[in-house]
């Protein structure tokens, strides 16, 4: 068997890569040993809080929050621990096997056409409604826009769309992972000094905390509810996205193309356990985020009994920074909320114009090893799939929190499939040396059969509200 050579970490960094899909064996690099070194080449979960913390957090969580006070805190935080089971097994696909997330999921059987598969399609049907979302966010950074300017809400909305292609086109990851470790650092911490300004103050009873951890589902706020739990924590368009951060930050390609031997497999569970750290780190980022948005909500917003809508949104929402840290703390809300939202259509976008462009190499559009086409159609669904938004904006109106709902039961319809997809792929294309331990497999046992048996029947309840 041929010995393929590999630079130890230490002693030098990865070269410059043309692209970030091809495996190259000049590329393999040895994974990190301690903490410290581990913690230098995480980065795709950063990249994706980035895209988390955002509409879900932001809007829905402290939304439903406001709607129906602590007692759906116990969802918020299974919603966050969950998913991120799911995320790590996808994670350590792309490692043993190299593929993108939608080559992946067209191994699933079932229904197909010449070139995709239905789970290839219904991702494709739940993109597009998860643009109800983006909408929203332009609406929410143009409406903080609008409080401080007085110009109107449609003239800011156009100019952030034309700031985020003015940043997006033709940009990279590595631009991309400093926005994101900014953006994700910044306002957390802001937002979880509020919550914790909450928890001190007088006013706060560990009792009312409680009723959110009996596991009660209330019937009003059920759709909200729905749209929470598939936005918040990682989304099921984040556990697509996540696989492509895998990619382009090179965790496969320092693996190296596959081989038999004893040295493959040791890069392969080295980068498997950095992609691991890489998970948990964003885990804690994200979970951490959304409990204060969440507590912030119910403990001010219903509180107050107002629930953030329409116009009123960005206004209503102020209140959970202002009651906490005084009224001088409006306008940092005000620049925490533009960073974080406008900052989640910059990192949400990304991700998706790569799947797009994946999607058109897997029709048939261009080679695998086409970089050049690669990049042009990333660019041109940059264009589309921030166009697509815009004209929700000017179809629907100023209907934030409905858009977020919208595209929120969306991405929870799709969590069963692409959870039980994560089980197909492991026991029938995951690589016999880069099985997880047993205690590993359970939870994604777990993970699969509590979001099956949690959003099958909330949806199936919902839609029978149409029909009544």
């Amino acid at each position: 068997m041929t010995t393929i050579a590999t630079r130890p970490l230490a002693d030098s960094a990865p070269k410059p890569h043309i692209d970030p899909y091809q495996l190259d064996p000049s590329d393999i690099l040895e994974p990190p040993q301690t903490m410290a070194e581990i913690l230098r080449k995480i980065g795709p979960g950063v990249v994706l809080a980035a895209s988390i913390v955002g509409s879900g957090e932001l809007i829905a969580t402290t939304a439903l929050g406001a709607k129906v006070g602590y007692t759906m805190l116990w969802l918020v935080i299974i919603s966050c621990l969950i998913k991120s089971v799911v995320q790590a097994f996808l994670g350590r696909y792309v490692i043993a096997r190299a593929e993108t997330g939608l080559d992946a999921v067209n191994h699933v059987p079932g229904p197909r056409g010449k070139r995709i598969n239905w789970v290839i399609v219904a991702w494709a049907a739940m993109l597009f409604l998860s643009l109800f979302q983006i909408a929203a966010m332009f609406i929410g950074v143009s409406q903080v826009m609008f409080q401080v300017t007085g110009l109107p809400v449609w003239s800011w909305v156009l100019a952030f769309w034309i700031f985020t292609l003015m940043l997006l086109l033709g940009g990279g990851y590595a631009r991309l992972e400093k926005l994101a470790m900014i953006k994700v650092g910044l306002f957390t911490l802001i937002t979880l000094l509020a919550a914790v300004l909450l928890i001190a103050s007088p006013g706060f009873h560990v009792t009312e905390l409680a009723t959110g951890l009996t596991f009660q589902t209330p019937k009003e706020g059920l759709g909200i509810a729905i749209a929470v739990f598939g936005i918040t924590g990682v989304g099921a368009t984040e556990l697509y996205i996540y696989t492509y951060w895998c990619v382009e930050k090179g965790y496969a390609r320092y693996t190296g193309p596959y081989e038999s031997g004893e040295a493959w497999r040791r890069r392969a569970r080295g980068w498997a356990r950095v992609m691991n750290v890489d998970v948990v780190f964003s885990m804690v980022i994200y979970t951490v985020a959304t409990v204060a948005f969440y507590l912030l909500g119910a403990g001010i917003l219903h509180a107050m009994g107002k629930v953030p809508n329409g116009t009123e949104m960005i206004p209503v929402l102020s209140n959970i920074y202002t009651q906490t840290l005084g009224g001088w703390a409006k306008y940092l809300f005000y620049i925490g909320a533009i960073v974080i939202l406008w900052g989640t259509i910059v990192a949400g976008t990304a991700g998706h114009s790569r799947m797009c462009a994946d999607l058109v190499r897997i029709l048939g559009g261009f080679d695998r090893g086409d970089l050049r086409a690669r990049t042009r159609y990333r660019d041109i669904f940059v264009v589309v799939l921030t166009a697509i938004p815009v004209g929700m904006f000017w179809i629907f109106g100023q209907a934030p929190v409905q858009m977020v709902t919208w595209g929120g039961m969306a991405q929870a319809a799709m969590l069963p499939i692409i959870s039980g997809a994560t089980l197909y792929l492991y026991y029938t294309h995951m690589r016999k040396t880069l099985h997880a331990a047993p205690w590993m497999v359970v939870l994604l046992w777990v993970a699969f059969l509590f979001i099956a048996g949690f959003v099958i029947p909330s949806l199936y309840s919902e839609l029978l509200k149409f029909f009544r």
